[in-house]
């Protein structure tokens, strides 16, 4: 082989790696976009720790509130 037979080899091994390198920065790109149109709707799918325990917090205060009145209202009902 020739001079210009390696040069010829050697731009074909240059291009297909640089072709493989593309096509990988391609896929990369592609899966951060991805990620970050999930990290995005994030907030929309899932509640955060501190509204979950305000609203626990409030549905038991609510649960007491009721139980309390029943107690209550059975007091009541004995008495009679």
């Amino acid at each position: 082989m020739n001079g210009i037979d390696w040069q010829v080899l050697f731009n074909v091994a240059v291009m297909a790696v640089m072709a493989m390198g593309g096509w990988i920065v391609g896929r990369v790109t592609k899966t951060l976009d991805q990620l970050d149109t999930d990290i995005r709707t994030l907030p929309e799918k899932y509640v955060s720790k501190a509204d979950y325990r305000s609203d626990i917090h409030e549905i038991k205060t609510l649960l007491t509130g009721i139980r309390d009145k029943l107690d209550s209202k059975q007091d009541k009902d004995a008495h009679r």
